[in-house]
């Protein structure tokens, strides 16, 4: 079997002869388009002319049809109603044990809820306590602070008035000691020292040839200078009163060594000439 399919794959000459002068023929081909492509000059191109593109915008107009006339509304076709049919329900099956257990998880529920709005009012209630006594608290600190305000106000008040009355006082001392220094000094008739003795004349006519005593009263400054004379005890004759008072305001003192001025009551003794 091996023999004849060998002997059917065998050419005969003359067919191994043609195509060895096609395969030729084709090799010559190429190897003469090839040195034709190389010899060939390539074609000269002419250069394009660029023109610029003009372009116009048009505007077109549409004609828009009219808008169509609004379609009459459709009338739904309206059916009777069909009639209701009820369904049968199955009459429940009652569970005693699942009721029950419902029924406490409502009631727990509803145990909750009461327990969460007792607690939004204790604790709203707790907040308005709180919100009291620091009211409370608040206004008690300003009657402290306006009882201290007072106080404060009562005791300054008392210690100006005690300064004042200090400051009296004082001044009153003051002026106690002023005018005990400058008060006028109360004389005896042995301390007096004239500067300027009084110049009496009389005669025993003027004394009615009786002896006579006269008493005066002088005020007289620090320097001796008689201010104020009056008669305290008269000699019993006016006449003689004045010119015993005329003599005195004439006279002098001594200036007081203390500076302060003097006063007392002076007799004058009035005796008959012989």
């Amino acid at each position: 079997m091996s023999q004849s399919s060998t002997a059917s794959l065998e050419f005969p000459p003359s067919m191994k002869k043609t195509v060895l002068t096609a395969l030729l023929a084709v090799v010559i081909g190429h190897m003469g388009v090839l040195w034709a492509v190389s010899n060939m000059k390539a074609p000269e191109l002419k250069p394009i002319e660029k023109t610029p593109l003009k372009v116009k915008f048009l505007k077109i107009v549409e004609d828009i049809p009219p808008p169509p006339a609004p379609a009459e509304p459709i009338k739904p076709k309206v059916q009777p109603p069909k009639p209701k049919v009820e369904p049968v329900l199955p009459k429940p099956v009652l569970k005693p044990k699942v009721i029950a257990n419902k029924a406490v998880a409502v009631e727990k529920k509803i145990i909750q809820q009461d327990d969460t709005q007792e607690k939004i009012k204790l604790e709203k209630k707790k907040i308005e306590n709180q919100r009291l006594d620091e009211q409370k608290r608040l206004d008690q600190l300003k009657k402290d602070q306006a009882l201290k305000d007072q106080q404060a106000r009562e005791q300054a008040a008392k210690d100006q008035a005690a300064r004042d009355q200090a400051a009296k006082d004082q001044a009153a001392r003051d002026k106690a000691e002023s005018d005990a220094k400058n008060a006028p000094r109360k004389f005896s008739a042995g301390d007096v020292s004239w500067a300027k003795k009084p110049r009496l004349s009389f005669t025993n006519k003027d004394l009615e040839n009786v002896k006579r005593t006269v008493v005066v009263n002088i005020i007289a400054t620090a320097d001796g200078k008689i201010t104020n004379v009056k008669v305290t005890k008269s000699s019993g004759l006016p006449a003689l009163d004045d010119k015993v008072l005329r003599a005195v305001r004439g006279a002098k003192f001594v200036a007081s060594k203390d500076g302060r001025a003097i006063y007392g009551d002076l007799p004058f003794e009035l005796e008959l000439t012989s």
